[in-house]
């Protein structure tokens, strides 16, 4: 596997982490005072989050990418669904040529 397709995992992983916590764990805590699931949900996205952010600059080095990719790359991280948009308008014409 590339580095570029370890990034897509770990985008992947990431969005999913960043979707879990805000749509399932956030609501357990606030809504019905059950905490226990966003300690761990939380510390997965952080690990994911800073692998994420790692793993895009090791890809843009390595690709030469500009550094507007790399902005909107790193902007993805902090929304949701932004890891599949990045995917999907960054990363896969990356693969694709």
């Amino acid at each position: 596997m590339t580095n570029l397709g370890r990034l897509r995992v770990l985008g992947f992983m990431e969005g999913i982490s960043f979707i879990v916590l805000l749509g399932i764990c956030m609501p357990l805590k606030y809504g019905w005072n059950i905490p226990g699931p966003t300690f761990y949900a939380g510390m997965a996205h952080g690990v994911l989050f800073i692998g994420y952010c790692l793993w895009v600059v090791i890809v843009a080095i390595q690709l030469k990418w500009t550094i507007t990719k790399v902005f909107w790359a790193l902007i993805a991280s902090l929304l949701p669904f932004g890891p599949f948009v990045a995917d999907r308008k960054l990363f896969r014409y990356e693969v694709n040529g």
